[in-house]
């Protein structure tokens, strides 16, 4: 069974992060879920659901959930196997620290150790406008060997719901975790 790390931090658009998890334990894959402090309260005001009622809807053998103090978790080990790691959201914030090195957290020191380790690390990032440090952070993070994704759906697939965008945004994310499509949304087509 192939793992994946999710960090969901306390950048808008906690919406993103619920749906990948999702999206990951249907598909089969094992996740290994970090939730910053402010992520989690983000989640419960966005979405309008206790954090730990969607964690406790979700398969116990797909999920492994760590406190985002816990720097002793597996994920925070290159020798542990996962096939790579997505911050969705990310916020400005968190980039910052990735683009920096400076783990202060899991979710920190999981993205440092799959950026070593030449795994793939997406970071979905939730911030608009930008600001020069933020650009500059992004240009850190691809040099460090991130995808730095911003959390913008497009509109070609002629989206009816919030859902499809939010699948949109998943999609290209896992795609560039998992090195394929999980066909959530239409793909450009004349």
């Amino acid at each position: 069974m192939e793992r994946v790390v999710v960090g969901i931090t306390g950048a808008s658009g906690s919406v993103y992060g619920k749906r990948c998890v999702e999206v990951l334990v249907s598909k089969g894959f094992s996740v290994e879920l970090v939730v910053s402090e402010v992520g989690k309260r983000v989640f419960e005001y966005e979405l309008e659901l206790p954090f730990e009622e969607f964690l406790s809807s979700l398969p116990e053998d797909l999920i492994n959930f760590y406190s985002h103090n816990d720097l002793f978790a597996p994920i925070s080990s290159g020798s542990y196997p996962v096939k790579g790691m997505v911050v969705i959201p990310c916020s400005a914030g968190t980039l910052g620290h990735i683009a920096s090195g400076a783990s202060l957290n899991l979710i920190h020191r999981a993205a440092d150790v799959n950026l070593k380790e030449r795994r793939p690390v997406v970071l979905v990032l939730r911030e608009t406008p930008l600001n020069r440090v933020h650009a500059e952070n992004i240009l850190k993070a691809i040099d460090a060997g991130a995808t730095v994704l911003p959390a913008s759906p497009a509109f070609y697939g002629r989206p009816k719901t919030v859902e499809e965008l939010v699948d949109f945004v998943v999609d290209r994310a896992l795609t560039h975790v998992l090195g394929k499509s999980l066909g959530l949304f239409r793909g450009w087509t004349l």
